[in-house]
């Protein structure tokens, strides 16, 4: 780490450094998403709102793509604590 700081702010650094990284990531899965459901979903001209279709496809697109990462997430955990 860096050589000039003491363990404590070693430490609080790593922390700042972790929960940057986390916000990254979680920053790079809504702009995936977006992008992949607006694609899909936003089929007609842009207006002031979605039409009915596309509010359900945009919300079953997101909660789809939610439920894929959290699978994958889970599954990759369990490989990970299986390994000798």
């Amino acid at each position: 780490m860096a050589s000039g700081l003491g363990e404590s702010d070693q430490k609080e650094l790593q922390s700042f450094l972790d929960a940057e990284q986390a916000k990254a990531r979680v920053q790079s899965s809504i702009h995936n998403f977006t992008d992949m459901c607006w694609d899909k979903c936003v089929t007609s001209s842009i207006g002031s709102r979605f039409g009915r279709g596309e509010e359900a496809c945009l919300a079953n697109c997101v909660e789809r793509f939610l439920d894929s990462s959290l699978y994958i997430v889970k599954r990759l955990e369990e490989q990970r604590h299986q390994a000798p």
